[in-house]
């Protein structure tokens, strides 16, 4: 085994583009996505806040594929968004989502990192989003953005 190989074994943001398969806790739902690990993402809206904001990677609808558990599927969706989470309905994990959001490139899928099969959270670089404030157009950058209350 070369020491690239071994490194990506390791560190799964050096492998660079590659399929993984992930699900649910239970087994019912489970999934495949092709996906860069070193394109990972936290936000700190309050959806992500109250989930636990333990980190997404993001792709193009076409490099996502629901294996098996379509019928085991809850959507959550807040009202008038394009984006949605989709969780098993049995033991409650939230598996993936899907959305349109022209800043971060349009329509995509994402995966939540804690759900990918073999591949530790600890070893991945993190982008933080500014969603709490709808600061799509500020990009990502590499520390996490100041927490500001919400009004209600």
């Amino acid at each position: 085994m070369t020491q690239t190989q071994n490194d990506s074994q390791q560190n799964p943001a050096k492998a660079g583009v590659r399929t993984y398969t992930g699900g649910c806790h239970c087994g019912a739902v489970r999934y495949e996505a092709t996906a860069d690990l070193a394109d990972v993402s936290r936000c700190n809206c309050t959806f992500c806040t109250k989930f636990g904001n333990t980190g997404n990677v993001t792709m193009k609808p076409a490099a996502f594929r629901l294996l098996k558990g379509q019928e085991h599927l809850g959507e959550y969706r807040r009202e008038g968004s394009p984006n949605s989470r989709s969780f098993c309905k049995h033991c409650g994990v939230y598996c993936f989502g899907a959305g349109d959001v022209p800043e971060m490139g349009g329509l995509f899928r994402s995966v939540g990192i804690n759900t990918l099969d073999d591949v530790d959270p600890s070893l991945l670089s993190y982008q933080y989003w500014d969603g709490r404030h709808d600061n799509w157009m500020a990009g990502s950058r590499s520390s996490p953005w100041p927490f500001q209350a919400t009004v209600s």
